[in-house]
């Protein structure tokens, strides 16, 4: 536990956690910045947070692709991959795209096959099932597509199938990915992937829809120099948006210009399989991260957790509005089964894993039929309860199949792939913040004991799994539409830049109102000004909701993230809560 007080006074909050807030260093650097850039104060603190100076804060607020996107041909390979995917288009051959069952994988298919379409060219779609052939090539299928195919592009996959690239003989093979790669490549015309063991890690946080966009991009150079006009790239920005959050790559850098950019082009509504999908999923305003991670990514991917594996990719790749709108309509009913599997599957992984205990650099779970294709969303709600990596796997014949999520700092898929190269998994790989793996039954416990043990080298579980770290204190009335608005210019928010978190201090709830079964709406004020709407969610499910319904009108402390709540054509402030405390 952190030496220093705690924020507010609060050492432990109705949900158990300790309130963590800026140092003191950090409140000089925010008013420091306060007084060279005019920003207002609670910007500047995220500002700080973020380790931006002041002399960079104009350009980090309005990042400006053209100044971020990197050179593609400084990836290896990826002269000779574009060179071979323009081949093939000017010579009219047989390309086949062989993805990934997830948002990145479709989201990577659908850019070629949007590009494609440009030259009225059509491809060959492959994803494999997820339960039949498991993730990445397989001998099988890599063999009837190669007899069949001139070019095989392989997307957020390949990097480490040596096997099945070596049986696809009779056509090229060209990988576009970012998991981490072996000592050794497979035999394949081109590996582009910037987490290549040859690579210098520079671009290791793009996904493979990054990859792919800039294979176009280099494709589109090429053309423009035999005086060709290739697609307009930056109208594909909304997929590389959508793979970048769904696949939980870091909001920083080069990612965070790409999904800003993204997110403009989604708001246009101009992709029919994303505007079917918003429609069906009742997103009536503006897309930002939260919408692409939480509403949209959701159901793009359970396609390829408990329905035909290649619905999403098709979604996000057709130009047909009836198309478009009966995919969305399956995926949204097949996203809705997927919840109830996850639903059960979370509640025995988590006791399982709070009965081992929560506490050491690695969390897991194992249970006999759990479904594959729910694995990876309960590892990811294990990582967000213990501030732990977690792995969960499900157990069919003596075999497992677990997907594991990380925490910021620690490097999953390097411990994961070390543990198989070790011969406790039988197979494992994956980036920094996800993995998969598969493991005999019997080998469980002692793989992960190892994985644990490469995890705590790293620093997992160093840190107190209960803090809540906050960005200030605000009052009420500073919390204005305003503020928000420029507040979002430091956004996106998510993976690697989380949301802001404001605590607000000694207030008084002023109503509350249980909405649904676990919800709560409720306003506060300090009594200076209007009430501030707020919204607890499973707040019923926690001991939040019954505290705050018992504790009346005395004063408590509360914390969230602030966001505007559109509505009737009007826009409000709304806390969206996640701790509380007495005051």
């Amino acid at each position: 536990m952190s030496s220093s007080a705690a924020f507010l006074n609060v050492e432990q909050s109705l949900t158990g956690r300790r309130w963590v807030g800026p140092d003191a260093a950090a409140d000089r650097l925010a008013e420091a910045m306060v007084q060279e850039t005019r920003l207002p104060l609670a910007l500047a603190r995220i500002l700080v947070a973020r380790g931006v100076a002041p002399e960079e804060a104009a350009r980090f607020l309005e990042p400006q692709l053209r100044d971020l996107l990197p050179d593609p041909r400084g990836l290896k390979d990826m002269g000779a991959a574009a060179a071979r995917f323009l081949k093939a288009v000017k010579g009219r051959e047989r390309i086949a795209i062989f993805a990934d069952y997830d948002v990145d994988g479709g989201s990577s298919a659908a850019l070629l096959i949007s590009w494609l379409r440009h030259f009225g060219q059509r491809a060959t779609l492959y994803i494999p099932d997820r339960i039949d052939e498991g993730y990445g090539p397989n001998v099988p299928a890599m063999e009837a597509l190669a007899e069949a195919h001139d070019l095989i592009l392989c997307v957020d996959c390949g990097t480490l199938s040596h096997e099945p690239v070596a049986a696809a003989k009779a056509a090229d093979v060209v990988i576009l990915d970012h998991h981490l790669g072996a000592e050794t490549l497979p035999e394949a015309l081109a590996v582009v992937n910037p987490n290549r063991q040859d690579e210098d890690g520079a671009l290791a946080h793009l996904c493979a829809a990054s990859v792919v966009f800039l294979m176009l991009v280099e494709a589109n150079r090429l053309l423009r120099e035999d005086g060709l006009q290739g697609p307009d790239l930056m109208a594909m920005l909304d997929l590389v948006a959508l793979a970048t959050v769904a696949d939980v790559a870091p909001l920083t850098g080069v990612n965070r210009a790409l999904v800003r950019q993204g997110l403009k082009v989604l708001a246009r509504r101009e992709r029919a399989g994303l505007r079917a999908l918003a429609d069906v999923a009742r997103v009536n305003e503006a897309p930002s991260a939260y919408h692409l991670g939480f509403i949209l990514g959701p159901r793009v991917n359970a396609g390829g957790r408990i329905g035909a594996a290649d619905l999403g990719a098709r979604l996000l790749a057709t130009d047909d509005p009836r198309e478009a709108a009966a995919l969305a309509e399956r995926l949204d009913h097949l996203n809705s089964e997927r919840r109830e599997i996850e639903n059960r599957v979370r509640e025995e992984a988590l006791a399982q894993a709070e009965a081992r205990g929560v506490e050491g650099p690695l969390v897991w779970a194992a249970g006999e039929g759990w479904h594959p294709g729910v694995v990876g969303i309960v590892a990811a709600r294990l990582k967000e309860a213990t501030n732990r990596p977690a792995v969960v796997i499900g157990l069919e014949g003596g075999i497992g199949k677990g997907s594991a999520r990380s925490v910021n700092g620690v490097d999953l898929g390097a411990a994961v792939q070390r543990v198989a190269a070790e011969g406790l998994l039988l197979k494992g790989g994956g980036h920094r913040m996800a993995a998969g793996l598969t493991v005999e039954a019997g080998r469980i416990e002692a793989a992960m004991e190892r994985l644990g043990e490469l995890l705590a080298r790293q620093g997992a579980g160093a840190g107190g799994p209960r803090d809540l770290r906050l960005d200030g204190l605000l009052m009420p009335g500073a919390a204005t539409p305003a503020l928000i608005e420029e507040i979002e210019k430091a956004g996106p928010f998510g993976q690697g830049a989380p949301a802001p978190r404001f605590a607000f201090g000694s207030v008084i709830v002023t109503y509350q109102k249980r909405v649904g079964e676990s919800h709560l709406r409720f306003g506060f004020s300090d009594g200076t000004g209007p009430a501030i709407e707020a919204i607890a969610f499973g707040a019923f499910d926690g001991p939040l909701g019954p505290a705050i319904e018992a504790h009346g009108r005395l004063p408590m402390h509360l914390a969230g993230r602030l966001e505007l709540n559109v509505w009737g054509g009007r826009s409000r402030v709304q806390l969206r809560l996640e701790d509380a405390a007495k005051a």
